[in-house]
């Protein structure tokens, strides 16, 4: 416990410097986007204190505080759907489907947990949208929603099971995940900013450049190699994999989530101005590195 305290009191001050130096830069180069910045530290913030809270308390409590989370990040990707009076069911469904999927967590029914969302909830979900709804939009109403629960809900709710499946080495894994996440996001952005030229998709996200990558992978890497044995008993050679792993797979998420919001928000420019700040812009990164990350270490590693 004293060890905890420490990691989180440590993290707390970093965060308030880290704080400090984006107001400062803010004020200074206005001309600068640095809002997707900022909603990354707000996403910080609520990390440590979902860790806090399962540090100091019990796992549990972090258990309902990610389950709302996957609730208010399914929400908002509903939001985006251009939906008809047909789907309200089938998005019901959906909404349920979340608690049955951390309860799994909670029993630590592990076989459960993995097929439950890709392969029950994929073959009966289309029910309630069958049942005297015709067959206007059927398809894009069903596949856009298992989309939403594999992504807000499968793959988030992988940063749950961490400290049901070792609760030992939970939570500082989870920590070393959410850390290496957000600021592989975080220097993308920044390096974009400054001297990324050369966009990926440069309709869906200005932000995104192939020097941002290579600029986040690097410093990811090296930050995991520095971080790993304080939060995590990995190896030496896990340890700078675990890195390069994170900053890939975040970064296909940010790409992906881009382009799902794009596509979805065509025409609809003041809905996708507000989202920028939503949920998913927090998350849209985590969706993909949790389950990742999670899979790479109870493949390789008996403490899970």
């Amino acid at each position: 416990m004293s060890s905890s305290l420490f990691t989180l009191a440590l993290i707390f001050t970093g965060l308030l410097i880290i704080q400090f130096i984006y107001l400062l830069i803010s004020k200074i180069q206005p001309d600068k986007d640095y809002a997707a910045i900022g909603v990354r530290i707000k996403t910080w913030w609520g990390m440590l204190f979902i860790f806090g809270l399962a540090t100091l308390f019990n796992p549990v409590v972090s258990l309902l505080s990610l389950m709302a989370l996957t609730f208010f990040a399914l929400k908002e990707y509903f939001s985006m759907i251009k939906t008809r009076k047909a789907d309200r069911r089938l998005f019901l469904w959906a909404y349920l489907a979340i608690p049955v999927q951390f309860y799994w967590i909670y029993t630590e029914w592990y076989g459960m947990f993995i097929v439950f969302i890709p392969l029950y909830v994929f073959l009966f979900l289309p029910i309630p949208r069958l049942i005297n709804k015709g067959t206007v939009g059927f398809l894009r109403s069903v596949s856009s929603t298992q989309w939403g629960l594999m992504l807000m809900v499968f793959g988030l709710s992988h940063l749950a099971y961490f400290q049901f499946a070792t609760p030992t080495y939970g939570a500082g894994l989870v920590l070393f995940l959410v850390v290496l996440t957000q600021l592989n996001d975080v220097i993308h952005h920044v390096a974009s900013i400054y001297f990324g030229k050369h966009k990926v998709v440069p309709t869906a996200n200005p932000f995104l450049t192939w020097e941002g990558f290579v600029c986040a992978f690097v410093v990811t890497t090296g930050v995991s190699y520095l971080i790993y044995p304080y939060l995590t008993p990995l190896t030496p050679t896990f340890g700078v994999l675990s890195g390069m792993l994170i900053s890939l797979s975040g970064y296909f998420g940010s790409l992906t989530v881009s382009v799902l919001k794009r596509d979805l928000l065509i025409g609809d420019d003041d809905k996708f101005e507000t989202l920028k700040k939503s949920y998913l812009s927090r998350v849209d990164s985590l969706a993909y590195t949790s389950p990742v990350f999670f899979h790479m270490i109870r493949y390789f590693f008996d403490f899970m």
